[in-house]
Formats: structure tokens, C-alpha cells, sequence
């Protein structure tokens, strides 16, 4: 990777304005470093690591992003996400236990204090989403300026439990009137400085540009349903389905698993230029030409690396093997005779499972490690340089105001693990 270049994207003439642009200072390197050393740091610490980790990356991140000649700023604090996620356990652990308890005392209701669980949880969920994004943006600074955030968590989680259950009634037909109350009610709730937020996107467009990947994923869903259900099941009870038609069907799945799998990025896509498109901040407005295209091809990365590390990880374990079996037969007569002098017969085979769980470690931290750069590093540059920004000037005359919120809402996404970064 090419580090230290500041990269943006290309757009029309009024928008090549050095003041219109965000670029991004590139550095992979040093995220790869920050992700393998937190990972390892992680597994010392039994895990606690990770708040100042997700620090680390996000004070990378927001300091090579840079707006009109000004790089952002993060200035959250691991501890403050970890006095949050202590916090929030202590919320959430007497809930948990008193639904255990009731599902003992009562075992007619166990089902019914199960559905409230999860309903609560996901009320939380909600709730904890909108904090997390709170104190974000209240650790972010561009220009010496906050941004900051109010609005009502709770309002906010019990308006999104409602319209959640009109897209699944409406088989997402319902997702763009959705998704753009939510944007709204974020927006018109932020600030910059004295500078207020707000959403202009519709709903209207959002569908129309979205509607051939609805018909293509949940249409062609509903079509492979009423192609199972037009076979004669009842006549074919106790016999072997036609072999053309299971090849048929077998193949139909596997083309629209596909087709559902290419479309994704495809929608994420769509649906961030509709975002940018539909956002304001004072007289300031935002334009994305992210495509599709670009998604797939950092998904397709993924894969591949995953691919590669899991052919690289069962050859090294292989061999791993092959030299126990071959060459360490005097070490496992050794370790025997030792286990036989202080009378425990099992440091053998004790040894050898602290050498798998150490070995299946590894493995799980470069698996998270290439999940981690790509979807953060990679997916950040990736949306930060198909932005470009109209009326940066109008934001010279914002004066400071708002103040830094609590982090119980990072520490409620996390313990209920739907926080975004």
C-alpha cells in the first residue's frame, strides 16, 4: 500500500474545487500494525484491550480524513468505553437474571418471559445504537469545533421497534419510508457547532432506485416459494422427487443465493448515495458517486484473503502434525516419564491442547484481523473518497456549543453486540 498520499475522488469541475473535497491520507500499514498488536494485546488481557483498540482505529481513521485543507480529530478515550461497557452490564446482568429466574419459577410463563426478553433487548439495541452515535460524535472535532447530538435514545428505539415491523410486514417494500424517518431523526437531532443537521432524502427515491434489487432478492425468493409449492407433494409422498426437477430447484437456489449475494453491495451502495445525497449541516450538503462495483470488489478481497489464510493455516497445520508425529515421539516419551514421576499422567496431552487452543487463537485473530482492515480501513477509504462537498465556507462563522455525552450507549451497543464502529 502507498502510504502517506492523499487520495480523492474525481467529479465534475465545480466539485474538483480543493475546497470541496475529502481526502484520505493513506496508511494501512500502520492500521495493520494497530490491528495486530491490539489483537495480541487482547488475548493477554482476556479480551479488555479491545476498548482502547477501537480508539487506536477510530483516532487513525478520523485523523487522515481531511476536509478543506483540515484533518478531523477523535478524542475518545478506551477508558471511557470500558467505564461504559461496566456500566451497562450492570444494567443489563440483574435483567438477564431476573428473566432466568422467572423462566425457573414459572415455568408456564418461560416462553412468555422469553419473547419480553428479546423484545426488551431489542428495544436496548435500538436505544444503545442511538447513544453509540451520541458520544461519536461528540469525541469528534473538525476545526477546534464539536459536533454533537440530542435527541431522545428511547424515542428513538420504540419509533424505529414500529417501523421495523412494517418492513417485515411489507417484505421490506416499507425499507426506504424506513430508512428515511431514521436518517431524519438522526440528522435533525445533530449539530455542528451552532450549526443544525437535516435530511432531505425521500423515501420515494430511495424505492425507486432499490426496487429491481427488491424484486431480484425478495421477488425472486417469493418465486423460488411458489415453484416448491406448485409440486404435487402429497402425490409424491414416499417417492423420490423427478431428478430433472431437484436439478432444477437446486439450481434455481443457487443461482438467486448468487444473484442475493452480487445485489448486496450493490444496495449498500444505492442506499449510501441516497444518504449523502439527503444530508445537510447548516447550508453544507454532501455528493456520493460510490458504486456498487467498488463494494463487490472489497467483498471479493475478503473472501480471497480469507480463502488464502485458511489453505495457508491447514498447511502449517498440517506439517504442525506431520513433525509431532515423526519427531517428537522422544519429547512425548520425556513428558511421559515426567507425568509418571509426579504422578499426573496428562501433561502429554495437556501440553498438546494448550498448543491447539494457542494455534486456534492464532487462527481467529487473522481471521479478525483481514475482517477488521477491509471493513474498516478499506470500506472507510472507499466512502470517504466518493465524497465531495458543497458550501464548505458557509461552516467558517459556527461557534462552539454542546457538550460531551456519557459513553453508556458504546457500552450498551457493545455488550449487546449491534454497536457499529
Amino acid at each position: 500500500m502507498t502510504d502517506h498520499v492523499i487520495s480523492t475522488n474525481g467529479a465534475s469541475p465545480r466539485r474538483d474545487a480543493p475546497g470541496d473535497r475529502i481526502g484520505f491520507i493513506r496508511n494501512g500499514g500502520r492500521f495493520l500494525h494497530l490491528l495486530v498488536r491490539g489483537a495480541f494485546l487482547q488475548i493477554i488481557t482476556f479480551g479488555f484491550y479491545r476498548f482502547w483498540l477501537t480508539t487506536d482505529l477510530r483516532r487513525h481513521l478520523w485523523s487522515r480524513t481531511r476536509l478543506n485543507g483540515e484533518n478531523f480529530e477523535y478524542i475518545g478515550r478506551g477508558r471511557e468505553l470500558l467505564v461504559g461497557f461496566l456500566i451497562a452490564l450492570a444494567i443489563l446482568v440483574p435483567i438477564y437474571l431476573a428473566v432466568f429466574l422467572i423462566g425457573i419459577w414459572l415455568e408456564n410463563v418461560r416462553a412468555f418471559s422469553s419473547l419480553l426478553l428479546v423484545l426488551f433487548m431489542f428495544l436496548f439495541g435500538q436505544f444503545a445504537l442511538y447513544r453509540a452515535r451520541r458520544y461519536r460524535l461528540s469525541r469528534t472535532i473538525w476545526r477546534g469545533v464539536r459536533f454533537w447530538m440530542t435527541g431522545s435514545g428511547w424515542a428513538y428505539a420504540l419509533r424505529a421497534f414500529g417501523w421495523q415491523i412494517l418492513v417485515v410486514l411489507t417484505l421490506g417494500l416499507a425499507y426506504p419510508w424506513y430508512a428515511r424517518w431514521r436518517e431524519s431523526f438522526k440528522m435533525r437531532n445533530t449539530y455542528y457547532g451552532d450549526a443544525p443537521g437535516a435530511f432531505e432524502g425521500r423515501g420515494g427515491q430511495f424505492f425507486k432506485r432499490g426496487f429491481g434489487l427488491w424484486l431480484l432478492t425478495v421477488g425472486g425468493l417469493l418465486a423460488l416459494g411458489a415453484a416448491a409449492a406448485s409440486f404435487d407433494w402429497i402425490r409424491l409422498e414416499g417417492k423420490e422427487v423427478p431428478r430433472a426437477a431437484s436439478i432444477a430447484l437446486g439450481a434455481a437456489v443457487t443461482l438467486w443465493l448468487l444473484a442475493s449475494a452480487i445485489a448486496y453491495p450493490y444496495f449498500r451502495a444505492i442506499e449510501w448515495r441516497w444518504w449523502a445525497q439527503g444530508v445537510r449541516l447548516g447550508n453544507v450538503s454532501l455528493h456520493s458517486t460510490l458504486r456498487g462495483g467498488q463494494l463487490l470488489k472489497l467483498y471479493l478481497r475478503i473472501i480471497g484473503w480469507v480463502l488464502l489464510l485458511l489453505i495457508g493455516w491447514i498447511v502449517i497445520g498440517a506439517i504442525i502434525a506431520l513433525i509431532v508425529h515423526l519427531g517428537l515421539g522422544d519429547l512425548k516419551l520425556l513428558l511421559s516419564e515426567t507425568s509418571a514421576r509426579m504422578k499426573s499422567p496428562g501433561i502429554f496431552h495437556i501440553a498438546m491442547l494448550v498448543v491447539a487452543a494457542i494455534f486456534y487463537l492464532l487462527i481467529l485473530m487473522s481471521f479478525g484481523i483481514v475482517q477488521r482492515f477491509f471493513t474498516m480501513h478499506e470500506l472507510w477509504r472507499t466512502v470517504v473518497e466518493s465524497l465531495t462537498v458543497e458550501n464548505v465556507a458557509s461552516l467558517e462563522g459556527v461557534i462552539q456549543r454542546g457538550d460531551a455525552t456519557s459513553a453508556l450507549g458504546e457500552g450498551l451497543a457493545d455488550s449487546l453486540d449491534v454497536g457499529g464502529f
